[in-house]
């Protein structure tokens, strides 16, 4: 006779006992949270808040791996977007993982189910004589054959979800009738994938400005050469798109336009350069920052800084931190920092707007780093101007962060003793600055990871989550190149996990066994998406990974004649072993001496009739 139907738990092993029909007790589950935006919101953190199930002591290689991957059509330049709960036509409501790829198409998958493999829809903006732009139509750009973008670029931009009105938004290039090159504003529903009311529009622009490539005083948006790095931003109704170009190919300005995202309607552009030349919005792939009142907030590149020999005149404003307040169709520059060396930086290559602007929490501060390496600390209601001096003595705070650029973009948490900061520069350490919020300021010395990441570009892509401010649940993830520079090669590429208390201390990479978990090649200026339990990330090998924690395998009962067959699943991630107990009383477990056999994806044993009870388990 065999047992009662019982399961037992434990921090170290699952107990199944025959005829188990029931799961480990009652846990309440979390709402699920979503990631409609790059790293987050439009503070610009990085951090997912709501994280409830992974943690320090679960993310390790016995518990945490790669789940499984969903095929695409090509490259993934985009960070995976989730928006729970959609409605899903004829199939209920999920949760989806949205992944936009640089072939100009878009998949909404479910975002939880692993059973699920084919998309819930795919769209795509290519037809007859529309195909995505690549690398091979700009060869007249500085780049020439250097492969800065490795092929097509039909989405680069990490698109936006309006979760009330249920609509993803996305910026797609196409070149159609081989020469003529077109960028799109689509809205897109959720549920279906289908275009909203109005959608697409073509963008289309003009500024006034006496500028390079100004006609009569007017500047006109370049479908061709402006390229949409930048990801997408949706605030107050607003939908804000930001432009930089491909290499510094000349002729191009930064614009930043605006659309309703109701009618998809243009409302408002911006020039950063009208009378001058670039100073592009590219931010290594991070949206524009913004306030509750609408304030956008931005890092621009190499450009003209200033007019007619003035460097503090708001009109051309290259190599800067911006605050934007909107004034009807325009823009007014309300609050802006240029570093006092920017002749060197723009002689050098050396430009500021290489990473993001974060907001910092809870204060008027923003916190960013150019590709000089050096971090800037500004007050976003003042932030400086240009220095008199020969020293950057405008800002709260400067320092030094590497002797390399900083692409990926800083995060932030508010753990439960401290505030801190987060940045990865290219060819050193991930480091971590703690925030003292009595001062203002960052205090010293930081924490750095146990290994850098390769000499060369970009460094690391991060994101962060958390349960709140609980302690022993903040992890920052980041990816990069194994090695080599990945700045005009496809590299392969590895994904981290850190104590975000502490980030000397690795909890997990992908390389640790390599042979389940690999990420194959890096997607570079990508960071990681962390949603309900599970890690969203993008690669250049035309596929997303889906990273999480290991279900441990359910044992089966069934009868053959006089025998139990007991079964489950093959499983290549651990061994486990089939243990019996003849009296629980006892404690005493003694591992199985049946014979196992594997047959149509299970392991099998045969237990043949008695009178003595027994109990069986799994154990690992």
């Amino acid at each position: 006779m065999l047992g009662a139907s019982k399961v037992a738990c434990s921090r170290f092993f699952v107990v199944f006992l025959v005829a188990l029909a029931g799961a480990c007790g009652s846990i309440a589950a979390a709402e699920p949270s979503a990631v409609l935006t790059h790293h987050n919101d439009n503070s610009r953190t990085g951090a997912n808040l709501n994280e409830t199930t992974l943690n320090i002591t679960n993310v390790n290689t016995n518990s945490f791996g790669l789940l499984y991957t969903r095929t695409l059509d090509d490259q993934l330049y985009a960070q995976p977007l989730v928006m729970t709960n959609v409605s899903i036509p004829g199939r209920g409501a999920h949760n989806i993982v949205i992944a936009a790829t640089v072939n100009d198409s878009v998949y909404a998958f479910d975002a939880d189910d692993q059973t699920v493999l084919s998309p819930y829809w795919q769209v795509s903006f290519l037809g007859p004589n529309v195909v995505a732009p690549s690398t091979d139509d700009i060869l007249a750009s500085p780049c020439g054959n250097f492969r800065n973008i490795s092929g097509n670029f039909g989405i680069i931009g990490t698109p936006v979800i309006d979760p009330v009105a249920g609509t993803l938004f996305v910026v797609a290039r196409t070149k159609e009738f081989s020469a003529n090159y077109v960028e799109r504003l689509h809205a897109l529903d959720v549920s279906t994938g289908a275009e909203r009311s109005n959608s697409p529009v073509i963008i289309t622009a003009t500024y006034p400005g006496n500028g390079t490539g100004s006609i009569s005083g007017m500047l006109t948006f370049d479908p061709y050469k402006q390229n949409q790095r930048s990801a997408l931003a949706l605030v107050n109704g607003v939908l804000y798109i930001g432009w930089a170009s491909h290499c510094d190919w000349d002729i191009y300005h930064g614009w930043l336009i605006g659309y309703n995202a109701t009618n998809l309607q243009q409302e408002v552009v911006y020039n950063v350069s009208p009378n001058g030349y670039r100073a592009g919005i590219w931010m290594a792939g991070e949206g524009p920052s913004a306030d509750s009142n609408g304030n956008i907030y931005l890092s621009i590149g190499n450009g003209t800084v200033g007019t007619n020999g003035n460097p503090r005149d708001t009109i051309n404003r290259g190599e800067s931190f911006l605050k934007l307040t909107r004034s009807g169709t325009n823009f007014t520059v309300a609050s802006w920092f240029t570093p006092y060396n920017y002749a060197n930086l723009e002689a050098g290559d050396l430009d500021l707007g290489s990473a993001g602007l974060l907001l910092i929490p809870g204060t008027n501060l923003a916190f960013s780093a150019g590709k000089q390496g050096i971090a800037y600390l500004v007050n976003r209601d003042n932030m400086g101007g240009l220095s008199f001096s020969s020293a950057d003595t405008n800002v709260v705070q400067s320092f030094t962060l590497a002797s390399d650029s900083l692409y990926g973009s800083p995060v932030w948490w508010d753990g439960p003793n401290a505030s801190y900061g987060y940045v990865w520069p290219a060819s050193d350490y991930l480091q971590q600055y703690k925030f003292d919020r009595g001062t203002g300021r960052f205090v010293f010395p930081e924490i750095d990871s146990p290994s850098p990441a390769p000499s060369g570009h970009p460094g690391g892509f991060l994101a962060l989550s958390a349960n709140g401010t609980n302690s022993g649940s903040g992890i920052v993830w980041a990816s990069h190149q194994i090695g080599g520079s990945a700045q005009g090669a496809v590299l392969a590429g590895i994904l981290h996990a850190y104590n975000a208390e502490n980030v000397a201390v690795e909890l997990w990479n992908s390389e640790q066994l390599s042979a389940r978990d690999a990420v194959g090649n890096f997607a570079k200026f990508v960071p990681p998406t962390i949603a309900n339990g599970k890690l969203y990330l993008a690669t250049f090998s035309n596929r997303l990974n889906v990273y999480g924690l290991f279900t441990p395998p359910k044992l089966n009962i069934n009868h053959a004649g006089n025998n139990t067959i007991l079964s489950w699943t093959t499983n290549t991630l651990y061994t486990y072993r089939l243990q019996v107990n003849n009296n629980l009383l006892n404690g005493t477990w003694v591992n199985a001496t049946n014979t196992i056999a594997t047959s149509n994806g299970f392991f099998q044993a045969t237990v043949p009739a008695s009178s003595t009870a027994a109990f069986y388990r799994l154990k690992r």
